[in-house]
C-alpha cells in the first residue's frame, strides 16, 4: 500500500504542475488580449541624431543561406556612415571563402570580417569577441537563416531614447512555414511564444528573453551585465536574465516582425528542442545558484 500512495502522491503532484501552469498561461493569454488594446506606438528616430549601429552576425557553416543574409543587411535602411556589420564567421568548410568574395560586392558597406579558428566558447564566444571591436554604441544580431527587414533598424533604434532600455525584441515569421506538416507545427508554437508569452510577460514588467536573433540591444547593457558567457547552451537566455536583474528595461514589439527559415527536417528539429530545454535548464540551475 505504501508503494501504491508514493505513486498516487506522485500523481497529484503532477497534477497540481499542470493546473498552476494552465492557470500561468491563461494569465499570459489575458494580458495578451489586454495589451493589443493599448499597443503604444513605435518610437522614430530622429534621422539628425542617429547612434552608431553595429550588427552581428555569427556564422558557422552556413554556405547555402549566407549570400541571401548578407543581401539582406546590406539592404538595411541606416546611414552608412553610422553602420557597422560583423561576420563572425568560425566556418571550417567554404562559407568563408563565399563571404569574403560576396562582401567584395558592397563597397559602401562596412563590412568587418571575423574569423576564428577555435570556436572557443562557440556562438556566445563569438559574439564576445566581436564585441570587443565593436564600434557601435547599439549591437543587433541575426543568426544565419534570418533576413532581416530592410526597415528594423530605424523601427528599434527610436526605444533606446530612454536610458533604461537596454534590449528591443523583434517577433519572429517563418519563411517556409508552408513546407510541411512538420513547419506548420513550429511555426504554430513559436508563435504562441511570441504573440501570448512574449507580450502578457512584457505587459506586467515581468522579465523575457532575448531569443538569440533578431533583436538589438545597448552595448552598455551587454557589458554592465557581465558580457556573453558560454557557460550554458543558451547564452541569450542566460545575458537576459542578468541584465533585468541589473535593472535594464526589456521592449518586446510583435509588430516588428524577422522572417526566418524553420528546420524542416526531424533531427533539425530534435537538436534544436534539445538545446533550448537543455539550455533553459542550464540557465534557471545557474541563476537559483547565484540568489542563493
Amino acid at each position: 500500500m505504501s508503494v501504491m500512495y508514493f505513486f498516487l502522491v506522485i500523481y497529484l503532484l503532477a497534477m497540481c504542475f499542470v493546473l498552476f501552469y494552465s492557470f500561468a498561461q491563461a494569465h499570459l493569454l489575458f494580458l495578451f488580449f489586454q495589451s493589443k488594446k493599448r499597443m503604444k506606438p513605435l518610437i522614430l528616430p530622429d534621422p539628425l541624431d542617429l547612434p552608431k549601429v553595429t550588427v552581428q552576425l555569427p556564422v558557422y557553416n552556413e554556405k547555402y543561406v549566407i549570400d541571401r543574409l548578407i543581401e539582406a543587411v546590406a539592404e538595411l535602411e541606416y546611414p552608412k556612415d553610422k553602420l557597422e556589420i560583423q561576420i563572425l564567421d568560425d566556418s571550417t568548410d567554404e562559407t568563408s571563402l563565399i563571404i569574403q568574395k560576396k562582401i567584395k560586392g558592397f563597397p559602401e558597406i562596412d563590412f568587418q570580417y571575423i574569423h576564428r579558428k577555435d570556436r572557443a566558447g562557440f556562438k556566445a564566444g563569438a559574439l564576445k569577441h566581436g564585441l570587443a571591436s565593436a564600434k557601435g554604441e547599439l549591437i543587433a544580431i541575426f543568426d544565419a537563416d534570418f533576413v532581416p527587414d530592410t526597415t528594423f533598424l530605424m523601427k528599434t533604434v527610436g526605444f533606446f531614447v530612454d536610458e533604461e532600455v537596454g534590449l528591443v525584441q523583434s517577433r519572429w515569421t517563418h519563411l517556409n512555414e508552408g513546407y510541411s506538416l512538420l513547419t506548420r507545427l513550429q511555426a504554430f508554437a513559436l508563435d504562441a511564444h511570441f504573440m501570448v508569452e512574449q507580450i502578457g510577460r512584457n505587459a506586467q514588467g515581468a522579465f523575457i528573453n532575448f531569443n538569440g536573433t533578431g533583436g538589438i540591444w545597448r552595448r552598455a547593457c551587454i557589458l554592465d551585465a557581465g558580457n556573453w558567457e558560454d557557460d550554458t547552451l543558451t547564452e541569450d537566455l542566460d545575458l537576459s536574465y542578468r541584465a533585468q536583474k541589473k535593472g535594464w528595461e526589456f521592449i518586446y514589439r510583435p509588430d516588428i516582425e524577422s522572417p526566418a527559415e524553420l528546420p524542416p527536417v526531424m533531427s533539425a528539429i530534435k537538436s534544436q528542442q534539445f538545446r533550448w530545454t537543455k539550455g533553459g535548464a542550464e540557465c534557471a540551475k545557474k541563476t537559483l545558484a547565484q540568489c542563493t
